[in-house]
Parts: structure tokens; C-alpha cells; sequence
């Protein structure tokens, strides 16, 4: 059976698309992304679509999927390497890509992730410290 290798990279984990989507490996990623993430408590999921020349409807509506099942899990999700055609069309069709952040390639969409997951944590220590900290009075 076909599916798009889905690795791991410290806290994050990295999709890079570079076949055609179908609808039945679009859906194979959705499920298999999903295991992932709850076996590795990923904190990020980056998704390179670079490599798609046609994004429609359904892949659209999948990749919103993944985002809200991510959230859904505390993992953000980034998407970048959107070529112009396939925002055109995204607009075109009407799909806002609801909770789906965006960066135009690797680089910039992993630096995103990481600010978010540094901004995460710092709320975490932030609100433990104050919580150790109201325990001394």
C-alpha cells in the first residue's frame, strides 16, 4: 500500500509530499499522521507540499482535517511550499484552510513551529513557577 513517509525531527514531525495526491492517500496520511502524533507526543507537524501542482477540494478539506486533529492533540501544524496555482485555486474554490499556519518553505515553517513550541513552554514554566511559587506564602 502506498503512504507519504512521515519523520521525526526532535519535537516536530516532517511531511514532505512529492507524489500526485489522491483521495485514498490523502486519507492514509490523515490516519497515519494522527497515529504518529499520538505515538511520538509530537509538539508540531510540518507538511511540505511543495512537491503538488493541484491541490482540490478534497486534499484541501484533508489538510484542514489534519490541522484541527492536531490541535485536537496540542500539535500545531505548519503547512509551507504552497506553490502560487495551488493558492489561487484554494481561494477559488472558497477554502480558507482554516487553522492551518503557513510559511513559504522548510526553513521558515520549522523556525515557526519552534517559536510556538518556545512560547508554549515558557507559559508552562511560567505558570509552574508562579504555582511553586504561591505554595511557599
Amino acid at each position: 500500500m502506498e503512504s507519504i513517509p512521515i519523520l521525526k525531527m526532535g519535537n516536530f514531525l516532517l511531511v514532505t509530499i512529492q507524489v500526485d495526491m489522491h483521495d485514498r492517500l490523502a486519507m492514509t496520511l490523515q490516519e497515519d499522521l494522527t497515529n504518529r502524533i499520538t505515538q511520538t507526543h509530537a509538539h508540531g507537524v510540518l507538511i511540505d507540499i511543495s512537491g503538488l501542482d493541484i491541490v482540490d477540494s478534497f486534499i484541501g478539506r484533508i489538510l484542514g482535517n489534519i490541522a484541527r486533529i492536531s490541535r485536537v492533540l496540542d500539535t500545531e501544524t505548519v503547512v509551507v511550499g504552497m506553490q502560487p496555482a495551488v493558492a489561487i485555486t484554494l481561494v477559488e474554490l472558497g477554502m480558507s484552510l482554516t487553522g492551518i499556519r503557513t510559511a513559504l518553505n522548510v526553513e521558515k515553517g520549522m523556525a515557526l513551529l519552534r517559536s510556538s513550541f518556545n512560547e508554549t513552554t515558557n507559559q508552562i514554566t511560567s505558570t509552574k513557577w508562579r504555582a511553586d511559587d504561591d505554595a511557599e506564602d
